[in-house]
Protein backbone atom coordinates (compact mmCIF):
# COMPACT_ATOMS: atom_id res chain seq x y z
CA UNK A 1 0.00 0.00 0.00
CA UNK A 2 2.97 2.30 1.16
CA UNK A 3 4.62 1.81 -2.12
CA UNK A 4 1.56 2.11 -4.48
CA UNK A 5 1.41 5.36 -2.49
CA UNK A 6 4.97 6.72 -3.42
CA UNK A 7 4.41 5.64 -6.92
CA UNK A 8 1.53 8.10 -7.26
CA UNK A 9 3.20 10.87 -5.16
CA UNK A 10 6.16 10.61 -7.81
CA UNK A 11 4.03 10.77 -11.06
CA UNK A 12 2.19 14.04 -9.59
CA UNK A 13 5.55 15.41 -9.19
CA UNK A 14 6.67 14.54 -12.39
CA UNK A 15 3.15 15.77 -14.31
CA UNK A 16 2.86 19.05 -12.14
CA UNK A 17 7.06 19.97 -13.16
CA UNK A 18 6.00 19.15 -16.29
CA UNK A 19 2.98 21.43 -16.10
CA UNK A 20 5.01 24.31 -14.90
CA UNK A 21 7.43 24.29 -17.87
CA UNK A 22 4.31 24.25 -20.44
CA UNK A 23 3.56 27.27 -18.58
CA UNK A 24 6.34 29.18 -18.90
CA UNK A 25 8.12 28.37 -21.64
CA UNK A 26 11.58 28.84 -23.48
CA UNK A 27 11.54 32.62 -23.13
CA UNK A 28 10.95 32.68 -19.58
CA UNK A 29 13.86 30.60 -19.13
CA UNK A 30 15.65 32.43 -21.39
CA UNK A 31 14.99 35.69 -19.89
CA UNK A 32 16.25 34.26 -16.61
CA UNK A 33 19.50 33.10 -18.53
CA UNK A 34 19.95 36.94 -19.49
CA UNK A 35 18.85 38.56 -16.16
CA UNK A 36 22.25 37.03 -15.46
CA UNK A 37 24.29 38.95 -17.84
CA UNK A 38 24.59 42.49 -16.23
CA UNK A 39 27.00 45.67 -15.71
CA UNK A 40 28.26 47.88 -18.61
CA UNK A 41 29.54 47.41 -22.13
CA UNK A 42 31.54 49.51 -23.63
CA UNK A 43 32.07 49.54 -27.63
CA UNK A 44 34.36 52.02 -29.48
CA UNK A 45 33.51 52.19 -33.23
CA UNK A 46 33.47 53.78 -36.62
CA UNK A 47 31.63 56.79 -37.08
CA UNK A 48 29.38 55.00 -39.90
CA UNK A 49 28.51 52.50 -37.98
CA UNK A 50 26.50 54.94 -35.26
CA UNK A 51 23.09 54.57 -36.49
CA UNK A 52 22.98 50.94 -36.74
CA UNK A 53 24.70 50.12 -33.63
CA UNK A 54 22.44 52.68 -31.87
CA UNK A 55 19.90 50.33 -33.15
CA UNK A 56 21.57 47.16 -32.60
CA UNK A 57 22.32 48.27 -28.86
CA UNK A 58 18.69 49.34 -27.90
CA UNK A 59 17.58 45.64 -29.35
CA UNK A 60 20.64 44.05 -27.13
CA UNK A 61 19.74 45.74 -23.37
CA UNK A 62 16.05 44.59 -24.81
CA UNK A 63 17.19 40.58 -24.27
CA UNK A 64 19.92 41.61 -21.24
CA UNK A 65 17.96 44.36 -19.55
CA UNK A 66 20.96 44.50 -17.02
CA UNK A 67 23.33 45.70 -19.67
CA UNK A 68 23.95 49.32 -19.97
CA UNK A 69 25.85 50.13 -23.04
CA UNK A 70 27.99 52.68 -23.75
CA UNK A 71 29.17 53.70 -27.09
CA UNK A 72 31.97 56.03 -28.33
CA UNK A 73 32.35 56.86 -32.11
CA UNK A 74 35.63 57.83 -34.14
CA UNK A 75 37.47 57.29 -36.99
CA UNK A 76 38.48 53.87 -36.84
CA UNK A 77 42.34 53.90 -36.20
CA UNK A 78 41.49 56.30 -33.93
CA UNK A 79 39.61 53.74 -31.88
CA UNK A 80 42.23 51.79 -32.11
CA UNK A 81 44.71 54.08 -30.45
CA UNK A 82 42.65 55.13 -27.57
CA UNK A 83 42.95 51.42 -27.00
CA UNK A 84 46.56 50.83 -27.63
CA UNK A 85 47.91 54.38 -26.93
CA UNK A 86 45.71 55.47 -24.39
CA UNK A 87 44.61 52.10 -22.52
CA UNK A 88 40.95 53.01 -22.43
CA UNK A 89 38.92 50.19 -21.23
CA UNK A 90 37.06 48.77 -24.17
CA UNK A 91 35.02 45.89 -24.66
CA UNK A 92 34.09 45.45 -28.28
CA UNK A 93 36.31 47.13 -30.90
CA UNK A 94 34.30 47.85 -34.88
CA UNK A 95 35.78 49.22 -37.57
CA UNK A 96 34.84 50.27 -40.86
CA UNK A 97 38.04 47.91 -41.99
CA UNK A 98 39.02 44.88 -40.45
CA UNK A 99 42.67 45.16 -41.56
CA UNK A 100 42.27 48.08 -39.09
CA UNK A 101 42.25 45.33 -35.85
CA UNK A 102 44.74 43.13 -37.82
CA UNK A 103 47.37 45.73 -38.14
CA UNK A 104 46.56 47.98 -34.78
CA UNK A 105 45.04 45.71 -32.60
CA UNK A 106 46.06 42.10 -33.28
CA UNK A 107 48.39 40.65 -31.66
CA UNK A 108 48.68 42.28 -28.47
CA UNK A 109 45.01 43.65 -27.41
CA UNK A 110 42.72 41.25 -29.39
CA UNK A 111 43.11 37.57 -31.22
CA UNK A 112 40.97 37.48 -33.58
CA UNK A 113 39.00 39.52 -36.04
CA UNK A 114 35.23 39.09 -37.80
CA UNK A 115 34.55 40.38 -40.97
CA UNK A 116 30.68 41.26 -40.71
CA UNK A 117 29.46 43.65 -43.26
CA UNK A 118 29.96 45.94 -46.19
CA UNK A 119 29.48 49.21 -47.68
CA UNK A 120 30.95 51.38 -50.94
CA UNK A 121 31.89 55.06 -51.36
CA UNK A 122 29.69 57.39 -52.28
CA UNK A 123 29.68 61.56 -52.85
CA UNK A 124 26.90 63.42 -50.39
CA UNK A 125 25.80 66.76 -51.10
CA UNK A 126 22.73 69.40 -50.53
CA UNK A 127 19.85 69.87 -53.38
CA UNK A 128 21.66 73.31 -53.28
CA UNK A 129 24.61 72.18 -53.69
CA UNK A 130 26.78 74.23 -56.45
CA UNK A 131 25.86 72.22 -60.15
CA UNK A 132 24.03 69.60 -58.14
CA UNK A 133 21.88 69.40 -61.06
CA UNK A 134 24.39 68.87 -63.27
CA UNK A 135 26.56 66.05 -60.96
CA UNK A 136 26.40 62.05 -61.77
CA UNK A 137 28.66 58.57 -61.70
CA UNK A 138 30.40 60.28 -65.17
CA UNK A 139 31.12 64.03 -64.41
CA UNK A 140 31.52 64.04 -60.84
CA UNK A 141 35.32 64.94 -61.24
CA UNK A 142 34.83 67.92 -63.76
CA UNK A 143 32.12 69.83 -61.04
CA UNK A 144 34.36 69.39 -58.24
CA UNK A 145 37.04 70.72 -59.89
CA UNK A 146 35.03 73.80 -61.48
CA UNK A 147 35.94 77.02 -59.59
CA UNK A 148 34.18 77.89 -56.01
CA UNK A 149 33.00 74.07 -55.56
CA UNK A 150 33.78 73.06 -52.27
CA UNK A 151 34.59 69.84 -51.55
CA UNK A 152 36.10 67.49 -48.00
CA UNK A 153 36.29 64.03 -46.46
CA UNK A 154 37.94 62.59 -43.39
CA UNK A 155 41.38 62.24 -42.63
CA UNK A 156 43.35 59.40 -44.02
CA UNK A 157 45.64 58.90 -40.95
CA UNK A 158 42.46 58.20 -38.37
CA UNK A 159 39.76 56.91 -40.31
CA UNK A 160 39.30 54.94 -43.41
CA UNK A 161 36.65 56.91 -45.18
CA UNK A 162 39.83 58.98 -45.83
CA UNK A 163 42.09 56.94 -47.18
CA UNK A 164 39.42 55.34 -49.19
CA UNK A 165 38.57 58.18 -50.15
CA UNK A 166 42.28 58.69 -51.88
CA UNK A 167 41.79 54.99 -53.20
CA UNK A 168 38.68 56.50 -55.20
CA UNK A 169 40.62 59.19 -56.73
CA UNK A 170 43.57 57.08 -57.77
CA UNK A 171 41.11 54.32 -59.28
CA UNK A 172 39.36 57.61 -60.82
CA UNK A 173 42.30 58.81 -62.62
CA UNK A 174 42.91 55.03 -64.12
CA UNK A 175 39.32 54.04 -65.00
CA UNK A 176 38.45 57.64 -66.69
CA UNK A 177 41.74 57.91 -68.21
CA UNK A 178 42.47 61.09 -66.78
CA UNK A 179 46.33 61.71 -65.98
CA UNK A 180 46.89 63.84 -63.24
CA UNK A 181 43.39 63.70 -61.85
CA UNK A 182 44.44 62.24 -58.40
CA UNK A 183 46.63 65.37 -57.82
CA UNK A 184 44.07 67.90 -59.05
CA UNK A 185 42.03 66.57 -56.62
CA UNK A 186 44.25 66.49 -53.59
CA UNK A 187 45.23 70.16 -54.47
CA UNK A 188 41.09 71.52 -55.00
CA UNK A 189 41.00 70.04 -51.35
CA UNK A 190 42.38 72.28 -48.67
CA UNK A 191 43.62 70.93 -45.42
CA UNK A 192 40.57 73.07 -43.38
CA UNK A 193 37.80 70.42 -45.61
CA UNK A 194 39.83 67.11 -43.81
CA UNK A 195 38.34 66.15 -40.65
CA UNK A 196 39.37 63.55 -37.93
CA UNK A 197 36.43 61.28 -39.10
CA UNK A 198 33.47 60.96 -41.85
CA UNK A 199 30.39 62.24 -39.88
CA UNK A 200 32.07 65.03 -38.54
CA UNK A 201 32.30 66.63 -42.73
CA UNK A 202 28.39 66.25 -42.58
CA UNK A 203 27.87 69.75 -40.43
CA UNK A 204 30.07 71.33 -42.65
CA UNK A 205 27.86 70.12 -45.74
CA UNK A 206 24.60 71.30 -44.03
CA UNK A 207 26.14 74.44 -43.50
CA UNK A 208 26.70 75.58 -46.93
CA UNK A 209 30.65 75.41 -45.83
CA UNK A 210 30.98 72.58 -48.28
CA UNK A 211 28.69 71.22 -51.42
CA UNK A 212 30.27 67.75 -51.58
CA UNK A 213 31.38 65.09 -49.11
CA UNK A 214 33.31 61.44 -50.02
CA UNK A 215 31.52 59.29 -47.98
CA UNK A 216 30.13 56.05 -47.56
CA UNK A 217 26.44 55.81 -48.86
CA UNK A 218 25.06 54.02 -46.27
CA UNK A 219 25.94 57.56 -43.96
CA UNK A 220 23.81 58.93 -47.34
CA UNK A 221 20.98 57.12 -47.27
CA UNK A 222 20.73 56.77 -43.07
CA UNK A 223 20.65 60.57 -42.96
CA UNK A 224 18.31 60.90 -46.19
CA UNK A 225 20.85 62.81 -48.14
CA UNK A 226 21.17 62.92 -51.79
CA UNK A 227 24.52 61.18 -53.18
CA UNK A 228 26.46 60.05 -56.28
CA UNK A 229 26.65 56.67 -56.78
CA UNK A 230 29.93 55.95 -58.03
CA UNK A 231 30.54 52.87 -61.10
CA UNK A 232 31.33 49.82 -59.47
CA UNK A 233 34.69 49.41 -60.83
CA UNK A 234 36.41 52.48 -58.69
CA UNK A 235 33.50 52.67 -55.44
CA UNK A 236 35.63 49.56 -53.48
CA UNK A 237 32.09 48.01 -53.36
CA UNK A 238 32.48 44.79 -55.37
CA UNK A 239 35.22 41.61 -55.53
CA UNK A 240 34.15 41.30 -59.03
CA UNK A 241 36.83 44.38 -59.61
CA UNK A 242 39.56 43.51 -56.63
CA UNK A 243 42.31 43.10 -58.84
CA UNK A 244 41.48 46.48 -60.40
CA UNK A 245 41.30 48.35 -57.19
CA UNK A 246 44.71 46.89 -56.29
CA UNK A 247 45.84 49.80 -59.03
CA UNK A 248 45.54 52.41 -56.03
CA UNK A 249 47.75 52.63 -52.60
CA UNK A 250 48.35 55.23 -50.14
CA UNK A 251 50.47 55.75 -47.30
CA UNK A 252 49.41 56.07 -43.66
CA UNK A 253 50.89 56.50 -40.26
CA UNK A 254 51.86 53.35 -38.99
CA UNK A 255 52.30 51.71 -35.55
CA UNK A 256 54.92 53.88 -34.05
CA UNK A 257 56.06 57.61 -34.77
CA UNK A 258 57.78 57.87 -38.26
CA UNK A 259 56.30 54.16 -39.29
CA UNK A 260 53.76 53.87 -42.31
CA UNK A 261 51.17 51.06 -43.83
CA UNK A 262 50.29 50.83 -46.65
CA UNK A 263 47.03 50.98 -48.03
CA UNK A 264 45.97 49.10 -51.54
CA UNK A 265 42.34 49.50 -52.70
CA UNK A 266 40.46 46.58 -51.90
CA UNK A 267 36.37 45.61 -51.50
CA UNK A 268 35.33 47.39 -48.24
CA UNK A 269 34.86 45.12 -45.35
CA UNK A 270 33.77 45.64 -41.71
CA UNK A 271 35.47 43.98 -38.75
CA UNK A 272 34.53 43.63 -35.04
CA UNK A 273 36.63 41.96 -32.06
CA UNK A 274 36.55 41.85 -28.78
CA UNK A 275 39.40 43.04 -26.80
CA UNK A 276 41.77 41.19 -24.55
CA UNK A 277 41.58 43.26 -21.43
CA UNK A 278 37.35 43.35 -22.07
CA UNK A 279 35.83 44.59 -18.46
CA UNK A 280 32.93 42.51 -19.34
CA UNK A 281 34.40 39.86 -21.21
CA UNK A 282 31.23 37.46 -21.46
CA UNK A 283 28.95 40.46 -22.36
CA UNK A 284 31.24 41.51 -24.92
CA UNK A 285 31.20 37.99 -26.61
CA UNK A 286 27.30 38.11 -26.33
CA UNK A 287 27.14 41.49 -28.18
CA UNK A 288 29.01 40.13 -30.93
CA UNK A 289 27.61 37.21 -31.61
CA UNK A 290 24.21 39.43 -31.63
CA UNK A 291 26.07 41.74 -34.51
CA UNK A 292 26.56 38.77 -36.24
CA UNK A 293 23.43 36.73 -35.82
CA UNK A 294 20.27 36.96 -37.81
CA UNK A 295 18.60 39.87 -35.82
CA UNK A 296 21.88 41.73 -35.60
CA UNK A 297 22.42 41.32 -39.44
CA UNK A 298 18.91 42.31 -40.76
CA UNK A 299 19.42 46.04 -38.56
CA UNK A 300 22.73 46.35 -40.77
CA UNK A 301 20.93 45.29 -44.07
CA UNK A 302 17.94 47.78 -43.39
CA UNK A 303 20.33 50.71 -42.63
CA UNK A 304 22.55 50.29 -46.36
CA UNK A 305 25.47 47.96 -44.96
CA UNK A 306 24.80 44.14 -46.38
CA UNK A 307 26.10 41.91 -44.06
CA UNK A 308 28.75 39.43 -44.82
CA UNK A 309 26.81 36.26 -44.47
CA UNK A 310 28.40 33.83 -42.90
CA UNK A 311 30.84 36.50 -41.17
CA UNK A 312 34.24 35.62 -41.83
CA UNK A 313 36.41 35.16 -38.81
CA UNK A 314 40.36 35.08 -38.81
CA UNK A 315 43.34 35.67 -36.29
CA UNK A 316 43.82 33.01 -33.60
CA UNK A 317 40.49 31.32 -34.60
CA UNK A 318 40.83 29.14 -31.46
CA UNK A 319 40.07 31.37 -29.03
CA UNK A 320 36.98 31.74 -30.45
CA UNK A 321 34.03 31.41 -27.66
CA UNK A 322 31.18 28.61 -28.78
CA UNK A 323 29.05 31.36 -29.38
CA UNK A 324 30.42 33.23 -31.90
CA UNK A 325 31.99 30.16 -33.42
CA UNK A 326 29.04 28.92 -34.39
CA UNK A 327 28.07 31.69 -36.84
CA UNK A 328 31.02 32.24 -38.44
CA UNK A 329 33.07 30.46 -41.07
CA UNK A 330 36.80 30.26 -40.08
CA UNK A 331 39.68 31.32 -42.30
CA UNK A 332 43.18 31.86 -41.09
CA UNK A 333 44.42 34.50 -43.04
CA UNK A 334 42.60 37.28 -44.81
CA UNK A 335 44.60 39.30 -47.71
CA UNK A 336 45.47 43.37 -46.27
Amino acid sequence: MKSNFIAIYRFLVVFFSASVLCAFPCGAQENSVNSEVSGSLVIFHAGSLSIPFREISKAFEAHYPNIKIYREAAGSRTCARKIVDLEKPCDVMASADYSVIDNLLIPGYASWNISFATNEMAIMYRPDSRFSNEINGKNWYRILLRDGVSYGHSDPDTDPCGYRTLLVWQLAEHYYKRAGLYRKLQAYCPRRNIRPKETDLIALLESGELDYLFIYRSVCEQHGMPFVKLPDQINLKSAKFAEFYKKAKVEISGRRPGEHITRYGKPMVYGITVCKNAPNRHAAELFVAFVIGPEGQEIMRRNGQPPLSPPVASGKVDRLPPVIRELVHIRQNLQN
